[in-house]
């Protein structure tokens, strides 16, 4: 269970810290655009210095399916994986509907045009993101000196020039936990949808250039 455990609190301690910015900045204005895509990279690298020697530090359902299809994952693993990472999501967003109960969203992602334009957005982020992972890692864990400040750099600037679009959510843990517990389901599905085609096809693009 050690694992599964450290998935939930890596989750946890992301989607709270990232989510919990945009909540912050959008109460007091004292994050900035640029410190929320910031605190989500930052978040990240640590996290997966933190707990990738113990779990791979997927912290994201699509990751956890992207490297079952690619083989480097078991099948029976994955359920339990994404069950522990919405699970943290779940309480991080709680918690921040419970210290922020003024703030309508609490993070959640939603297109700010239209839903084609996020869904095509989504699908590129996480493809590059998974891209990214697929190469740095080691079998199915983000594990290695430089990996973790990688992979979180790839979040922050993903985060920072996509985010007044989409969102850059890249994790669908990170936008069903704020989206059920704000309220607004409308485009949740997106968020699902593009985000695990897009990390499954960084799968077969990867084999393109390593085999």
């Amino acid at each position: 269970m050690k694992k599964y455990w450290a998935e939930f609190l890596g989750t946890f301690m992301m989607v709270f810290a990232g989510t919990g910015a945009i909540v912050i900045n959008d109460l007091y204005g004292s994050v900035s655009h640029l410190g929320i895509g910031l605190t989500f990279g930052l978040v990240v690298m640590v996290v997966i210095y933190s707990i990738g020697s113990i779990s791979g530090a997927h912290i994201n359902p699509a990751v956890s399916i992207a490297f079952w299809v690619a083989k480097r994952f078991e099948a029976k693993e994955v359920l339990p994986y994404i069950s522990f990472q919405l699970l943290g999501a779940f309480l991080a967003s709680l918690f921040l509907k419970v210290m922020f109960p003024e703030h309508d969203f609490l993070g959640a992602t939603i297109p700010v045009d239209t839903w084609q334009q996020s869904f095509v957005l989504e699908f590129i982020l996480t493809f590059i993101l998974m891209f990214v992972i697929l190469l740095l890692s080691q079998g199915s864990k983000e594990v290695g000196l430089m990996t973790g400040l990688v992979i979180g750099s790839v979040v922050a600037f993903e985060a920072i020039f996509a985010g007044p679009v989409s969102g850059a959510s890249m994790n669908p843990a990170r936008s069903i936990a704020p989206a059920v517990v704000s309220g607004h389901f409308t485009h949740m599905w997106l968020y699902i949808v593009a985000t695990t085609l897009g990390a499954i096809t960084s799968v077969y693009a990867v084999k393109l250039i390593k085999g």
